[in-house]
């Protein structure tokens, strides 16, 4: 144990001797043999003060990136609560009060320093720089990427002789201009660029407008029917000279890039097609412009629109449409999980607005993106919902009135 002597003198004030200390200790009662024989006299500096410094507890891996030279950024606009991001992941940021008051001592040598170095000065004077009652405590969170597709959305791009992109001035945004707008980490950022199929165009992350990318997919697949490739094997560079005189090459790659898996073979570029996910934007091709489709006429004009070879099933729409089961005739709606509110209880009041009770296997395709790090669906609907049993099926509903 070492021990502290505080003083409530200011810098220049006349620093306590060994006499002095060795008196508080018989005073305190306590035994010298029992502690480190180095004693930190403290006294507080010309400029110390509450509230001038903040301390942030971090974790051990986060110490280590800061100490491997990484940058740790905070993110947040004005109406926004700020968050903590390393280079991969995203921390909310919560204060915490303390009782005991923690003190800003530069140079200070803990017991275990001390004791490492037999040469340590008996009486050690050290000034205080700054104090404070309260840390910046870090909890790992989803990122917050909604405002992502919000942002890249105020602009689609819908191909490159579009008169609005020709004349109109819409805010259009390099990674450093999301890096600064989203709370989210650069990795996180730059996956979901992927996961929503963003592609750069002069520099700017664009989305497609939607009915330009059906287009784009409709020459592709027309192409791949012509010429009788199979889905498994679609060849780079013969798509790009035979569909390159109608769309930009680079828009043709791009199509091919979000539909389907890159490899290379006896040094030539292929695509195997996504049959899940060109099935998928193809039902979202006919279900956007209805409020709700016949679920039966929906399935047989859905398989025979998409390619010849690929076959639709309903659980490639999870977190894309929703059915109706107990309508007669049974139903199907487009309802879009990327369009729900990102926040955990206004999601579950906008389902629960939709519908009052949900089966488990409807209600998981939208909400499953809610989950926190090591935190599983059904501790979500333990905490968000309560079941019930409804013709031996077990449903849930809202724990609060739904207005």
């Amino acid at each position: 144990m070492e021990v502290v002597a505080r003083s409530s003198e200011r810098a220049g004030a006349a620093m306590r001797s060994r006499a002095e200390v060795d008196a508080t200790l018989q005073t305190a009662k306590l035994n010298p043999a029992e502690l480190l024989p180095a004693v930190h006299c403290l006294s507080f500096g010309p400029q110390a003060g509450g509230g001038e410094c903040c301390l942030l507890q971090l974790e051990p891996g986060l110490c280590a990136e800061l100490e491997a030279g990484h940058s740790l950024v905070i993110r947040g606009e004005k109406d926004e609560h700020a968050v903590l991001c390393s280079k991969d992941k995203t921390y909310d940021m919560k204060i915490a009060d303390t009782s005991n008051m923690l003190l800003f001592v530069p140079g200070c040598k803990t017991p275990e320093e001390l004791n490492a170095d037999p040469g340590s000065c008996n009486v050690i004077h050290s000034q205080i720089a700054g104090f404070s009652n309260n840390y910046w405590e870090l909890r790992r969170c989803r990122p917050k990427l909604k405002k992502l597709r919000k942002l890249l959305m105020e602009d689609p791009y819908d191909g490159p002789d579009s008169q609005k992109d020709q004349t109109l001035t819409f805010s259009k945004y390099t990674t450093e201009d999301l890096l600064s707008l989203i709370q989210a980490s650069e990795e996180e950022i730059l996956h979901q660029l992927q996961v929503i199929d963003a592609c750069k165009i002069e520099g700017y992350w664009r989305i497609l407008d939607f009915d330009y990318e059906m287009k784009l997919l409709n020459h592709v697949t027309q192409l791949i029917d012509s010429e009788s490739w199979p889905l498994s094997k679609v060849p780079l560079c013969a798509c790009l000279e035979e569909l390159g005189s109608l769309e930009p090459r680079e828009m043709i790659e791009h199509i091919l890039v979000s539909y389907g898996r890159k490899y290379v073979d006896a040094g030539e570029v292929f695509f195997e097609m996504c049959e899940d996910k060109i099935c998928r934007a193809i039902a979202q091709m006919l279900l956007q412009n209805a409020v709700k489709f016949n679920l039966s006429e929906f399935e047989e004009v859905w398989q025979q629109s998409v390619p010849e070879g690929m076959t639709t099933r309903l659980d490639q729409l999870q977190g894309l449409a929703l059915v109706d089961k107990s309508s007669r005739p049974e139903t199907i709606c487009l309802l879009k999980v990327e369009e729900l509110p990102e926040d955990n209880q206004e999601r579950f009041n906008s389902l629960f607005g939709i519908r009052e009770k949900w089966t488990e296997v409807d209600i998981i395709p939208y909400i499953q993106d809610l989950c926190a790090e090591k935190q599983t669906v059904g501790a979500l609907l333990t905490k968000y919902a309560r079941s019930s049993m409804l013709n031996g099926v077990k449903v849930y509903n809202s724990r609060r009135p739904i207005s």
